[in-house]
């Protein structure tokens, strides 16, 4: 199966010396970017099927602090704990994606879960349980954005599949926080809402697979410009079994439960 899908040829996902490279990237980047990881006609049958499938897609606006979780009277609404960004995309959750998508098939590959236990250090990966979460396809029209944030999870395996024509660059600066030590560096969040910190850039082109560290990188998706819609699917797993997304995130980000 990843033959079909993937360059297989660029990216011998078996090869264990392959493997440890690409781990000690990631350990030591904090991301690894591998281009054309997908063939250029797997990404032309996932771009199609964003396409037809727009339509089921739930789009939505929210106001969220960068830590993603509630203002706490605590510290003032201008804190840089309190203070608010704008995120707004859309998205198409797991049970749209057909069945005999490419998506599907890769998800769902040993060979690819295997490599991705490798290069993560996860002993597994599970599927989330709750039928919505664990395959996404996210649409960023001209002018919707991801505002900054840190991620809730240790670890984010993302797929672009169309590009921008301008604008949609990801944008990150590692390091800025220890969430495990409860360092929130509130001072250092300030200065890059504020814009004074210089910024790291993906620029990522179609069939790219990215693996990112963003517990403790702050990051974003800058606004998207052009007539060109950005699509990038997100693959989530878990490292235990039976994990739902809670249904407070699952209603913000899809706009239902089931």
């Amino acid at each position: 199966m990843p033959d079909s899908i993937i360059n297989t040829d660029r990216f011998p996902l078996h090869d264990l010396e392959f493997r440890q490279t690409c781990h000690d990237t990631l350990a030591h980047d904090g991301v690894l970017v591998m281009p054309d990881f997908l063939r250029a006609n797997t990404v032309n049958t996932i771009r199609q099927e964003g396409e037809d499938l727009r339509q089921h897609a739930y789009f939505c606006r929210q106001q969220h602090t960068v830590y993603l979780s509630p203002p706490t009277p605590e510290f003032p609404p201008d804190h840089p704990r309190n203070r608010m960004v704008v995120s707004s995309k859309g998205c198409i959750t797991d049970d749209i994606v057909p069945e005999d998508s490419p998506l599907r098939k890769l998800y769902d590959s040993n060979l690819f879960r295997n490599f991705l236990c490798d290069v993560l250090g996860e002993r597994a990966l599970y599927p989330y349980a709750d039928p919505l979460s664990s395959i996404n396809l996210h649409y960023a029209d001209p002018g919707q954005e991801l505002g900054w944030h840190f991620d809730n999870s240790s670890f984010a395996i993302t797929l672009m599949i169309q590009p921008p024509d301008l604008g949609g660059t990801f944008e990150y600066i590692g390091g800025m926080r220890d969430a495990d030590r409860n360092e929130m560096n509130f001072d250092g969040v300030a200065q890059v809402l504020d814009g004074n910190v210089p910024v790291k850039q993906l620029n990522m082109e179609a069939g790219a697979l990215v693996l990112f560290r963003g517990r403790n990188a702050i990051h974003r998706v800058a606004p998207v410009e052009g007539g060109r819609t950005r699509m990038l699917v997100v693959l989530a797993y878990n490292s235990e079994p039976g994990i739902s997304l809670d249904e407070t995130a699952r209603m913000a980000f899809y706009g239902r439960l089931n």
